[in-house]
């Protein structure tokens, strides 16, 4: 078998996304349920799909639009950030999705062998952003092992310290953790990061609200009760060193139409440039009817959104309950997003083989937690699945869990 002699190492040392490794045992396995992809089970606002399908055979639809998007999504996604997320001093680009906003920054911002700054457990696909495009240099830094929230402490004395990141990478809610950041926290490390703006002037931190719902302007009191439960409320910061990502996938079930944004600071100079040249050379434009979608379903409003997403308090509760056999405290997370982080037993660590067999023998597909930097765990979601597909998929991850336990992977 042959084989191509100038492969980029860029592209070797890069690890194999781990979706893609779950998807084929998913496809490999007969009658399974998935609890892996951080997925929503409801698709977009009818009145929005009415809409675009309306558009199809519009011409617009079919040519480039402006790179950084559709002045009328940008006209609203602004609007949205000054009224719901307080964000006064940011501008917005359009792009295909959160990932390619990451990749976006990272290419803008980051340089061959710089250092940059993760928190563990970590996003996958941002760790595998900063390897394809050659950052190196990549710190995982510690979070509680309580609240699983970034070690504040930690980032101050790493940013003491020489060489100062160029880059900081906090994810909230998390994934895949589904942990809440607290505002006060927030401005604590982006506190830390302004101290250093002095050595270091082109360091950023950026948040990413990776699963938080995009909801319209009308109502601001609900605004992030959705993919937050329990009364937690979320919180953006902004600062000339902060850079926010938004993704529609989650609370308009967008996931494939491919549409997030940027809100990066409007006084720094040349950054919008620098992140054109990356999306005219990459996407162009995300897609047109995509974008058109985006711009209905925020006139959707918060009803809409709200309705779907209220039952997912019930998924939760159904897998919390499943997870029940691996002990107390052994699941942490689960107050934002999608998603549940549960350690496995000790004599069971390692994180693939426990997948593949809870795939193999009672049909049920979770991830690994080793894909984020957190072995010996692994990463439920609770969006993907309706209630009653939810309580059947709660009942396998039980049995598997109960099994492994109490007999090992029996065969």
């Amino acid at each position: 078998m042959g084989s191509f002699a100038r492969l980029a190492k860029r592209a070797l040392d890069t690890e194999t996304p781990v979706m893609v490794q779950i998807q084929e045992l998913f496809r490999g396995t007969t009658d399974a349920a998935s609890l892996a992809q951080g997925v929503v089970h409801w698709q977009p606002p009818e009145k929005a799909l009415d809409k675009v399908k309306e558009m199809v055979r519009d011409p617009s639809v079919s040519r480039y639009g402006t790179d950084e998007g559709l002045p009328e999504l940008r006209n609203a996604l602004m609007e949205k950030l000054h009224q719901d997320n307080k964000l006064y001093k940011s501008s917005v680009m359009v792009t295909a999705g959160a990932n390619q906003a990451f990749v976006n920054i990272v290419l803008a911002l980051c340089d061959v062998g710089d250092h940059v700054v993760m928190f563990a457990p970590y996003y996958f696909n941002a760790y595998m952003s900063f390897q394809m495009t050659g950052v190196t240099d990549i710190v995982v830094g510690p979070s509680n092992p309580t609240t699983l929230q970034p070690d504040a402490d930690w980032l101050k004395d790493a940013l003491s310290k020489k060489p100062v990141p160029k880059l900081v990478t906090v994810v909230n809610p998390g994934n895949p953790s589904g942990t809440h950041i607290p505002e006060s926290l927030l401005k604590g490390l982006g506190l830390s990061s302004t101290t250093h703006m002095s050595e270091c002037l082109d360091y950023l931190i950026i948040v990413i609200p990776v699963g938080l719902i995009e909801i319209s302007r009308q109502d601001m009191y609900f605004q992030f009760q959705y993919f937050l439960y329990d009364g937690l409320k979320h919180s953006c910061i902004e600062g000339d060193h902060i850079l926010n990502i938004f993704s529609f996938s989650k609370a308009y079930g967008m996931m494939g139409w491919r549409i997030g944004y940027i809100a990066y600071p409007t006084e720094v100079e040349g950054l919008a440039e620098q992140l054109l040249k990356i999306q005219d050379n990459i996407p162009i434009c995300a897609p047109i009817i995509s974008q058109r979608l985006a711009l209905y379903s925020l006139e959707t409003g918060t009803e809409w959104v709200r309705d779907q997403v209220k039952d997912l308090v019930k998924n939760r509760a159904l897998l919390l309950d499943a997870l029940t056999p691996l002990g107390q405290d052994a699941v942490k997370g689960g107050e934002g997003a999608l998603y549940l982080w549960a350690k496995l037993p000790d004599d069971h660590q390692d994180d693939f083989k426990v997948v593949r067999w809870l795939a193999k023998r009672h049909r049920i597909v979770v991830i690994p937690g080793s894909a984020s930097g957190g072995p010996g765990y692994v990463r439920i979601s609770f969006g993907g699945l309706k209630e009653s597909d939810c309580e059947v998929a709660a009942g396998r991850l039980r049995k598997g869990l109960e099994e492994l336990v109490h007999d090992g992977m029996v065969e």
